[in-house]
Order: structure tokens, then sequence, then C-alpha cells
């Protein structure tokens, strides 16, 4: 916007425009732009053959805020279902597809006790962990995103379709990628930036130490986030990506409670924080 004045200006440069104004831009780039002219058709005709749908630009008031705070916040999200869950306290939850049955019970209790004390449920629509929070969610009446690796035209996996209709009609599906996309798994990581860039915290159920949960774990730690684990018996493999979370210094927590007083606790120091801030600024002047 800077370099071209305006979005039409810059996708309509050539190649020769392109590199005057940006020389230390890789050409691959430059490839992906010249391809993109013209691919909203799609987008634009999604938006407008259904209800309850937005494309939301990184200068939209409907952008999460805890989003534009990440180092690289999508410029767009495609979102189906209530928008201003994306204002709303959220609460990521994560763990296994292939979570055992106490871990589900464990993680249905924990979603209906935050949503009791308000908090959004965000999670991935993946089977096991992800797709119990967004249940217990909606089955006590409370709020749930879901954030999703496909446009928003798919279903990944299709076992969850029904789930992921619920929640276009109850809660939220969002995505950075625009429909007619489809599963490829370089696009799961950075669904999980999503998941915890739009969260105060993120708390993880149940996970081996090799799954994706653990990767949205690392990216909430170095987005700042919160990071808490439930612990499970030293016996389950599925338990110990877990525990290597809380060797590394994440709060283990044993009910929501730890999570929410937590969480009150660091939204405090924050708010001091700010308030301090003018008045330094003002002694020193």
């Amino acid at each position: 916007m800077a370099l071209f004045g305006s979005p039409q200006a810059f996708f309509h440069a050539s190649q020769k425009e392109l590199r005057g104004k940006m020389p230390n831009v890789a050409s691959e780039k430059y490839q992906t732009w010249q391809q993109a002219k013209g691919s909203g058709a799609q987008d634009i005709a999604w938006l407008n053959e259904g209800e309850r749908r937005a494309i939301i630009t990184l200068d939209d008031v409907r952008y999460p805020p805890l989003l534009k705070m990440i180092s690289d916040p999508p410029p767009l999200l495609f979102a189906c279902g209530e928008m201003d869950l994306l204002q709303q306290e959220q609460l990521a939850v994560v763990g296994s597809r292939n979570a055992t049955r106490p871990a589900l019970q464990t993680t249905t209790d924990f979603v209906q006790a935050l949503c009791a004390q308000g908090w959004t449920i965000t999670s991935g629509l993946a089977l096991g962990v992800d797709a119990a929070a967004h249940q217990a969610a909606l089955d006590c009446k409370g709020r749930t995103i879901a954030v999703v690796a496909t446009g928003l035209d798919r279903v990944y996996p299709a076992k969850n379709r029904a789930l992921a209709h619920a929640i276009a009609r109850d809660g939220l599906i969002i995505s950075e990628f625009p429909i007619g996309t489809g599963v490829r798994s370089g696009h799961f990581p950075r669904r999980n930036r999503l998941i915890s860039g739009m969260s105060q915290g993120v708390l993880v159920s149940e996970a081996s130490l090799k799954s994706g949960s653990l990767i949205t774990a690392r990216m909430a730690m170095e987005q700042g986030r919160e990071v808490f684990a439930i612990p499970g018996s030293i016996h389950n493999p599925m338990a110990r990506g877990c525990h290597y979370l809380i060797k590394q210094g994440t709060k283990l927590v044993e009910t929501a409670q730890d999570i929410i007083e937590e969480l009150q606790y660091t939204s405090s120091l924050a708010r001091k924080s700010t308030k301090q801030t003018p008045a330094k600024s003002n002694a020193t002047n």
C-alpha cells in the first residue's frame, strides 16, 4: 500500500515495476503475486452465496485483536458464523487425535467449566480432543471457534462434517486459506499459529511427543501466551507430550479453576503495567 497506493495498482504492476520498487523480494514471491490476479472471484462468489459469511481484512474492526499482535498475522480471514466471537476472550484447547476415553471426558469437564466462566473455546476441528472441546462447548450452550486448514467450502476431516455445520450455526469457523484450498500438510502448522494467536492461553489436554499440539504450544510460547498442560499416567504414552511441556515450565493444571486463576492474575499484571507506563513517561518529561 505504501509503495503502490492501492491493491489494484499492486496486482496490476508488471514484474519490472515490482522489482523496481521491491528489489529485495525473491522471484518466487513475484510469481505468486502474479498468479493471484483475479483469483478472488471464487472467494467473492462464496461470500455472496450464503448468510453469516465474511472476508475480514487486517484493518477490519472485527479482526481478532490478539492475532494482530503476532509476527505474521494473516491479511485475510474467511469466516462463517457469529463474527462477534472474534472479540471475545478465548482459550485454546488442543490435544491428540487419538485421545483416550479419560482424556476426552477430562476435556469435556474442563471446557464446560471454562464456558461457565464466559470463555470462548478455540480449537482446530481435528478428531479427538479438538472435536471433544468443540462439542462440549456446544452442548453447554457455550461459545466455540474452529480454525481450519482448508478453504471454508470444505470440511476436514469428513467425520466432523456434522460438527462443522453445528459450529457454523451456533459458533464460528475461520480460515486464512482461500475458497477451494484442499488438504495440505504444510497448512496445519500455519493453522496452529492462529489457534494460539487468537487466544490468551492454550490448554493441552493429552498429547504424545510427536503431537501437533506441541507445535501449537511452542507457537503459543513464542507469541507470549500462557500454556497449560493436564498430567496423565506415566504408563500412558499419550501423556508424554504433556509431561514434556510440564518439564519445560508449562503450568500443570488439575482443574479449570487453575487456568482461570492464572489468566486472571496475568491479566491483572498487564492492566497494572499499562496504567504505570504513562506515569513513567510523564515523570521523565
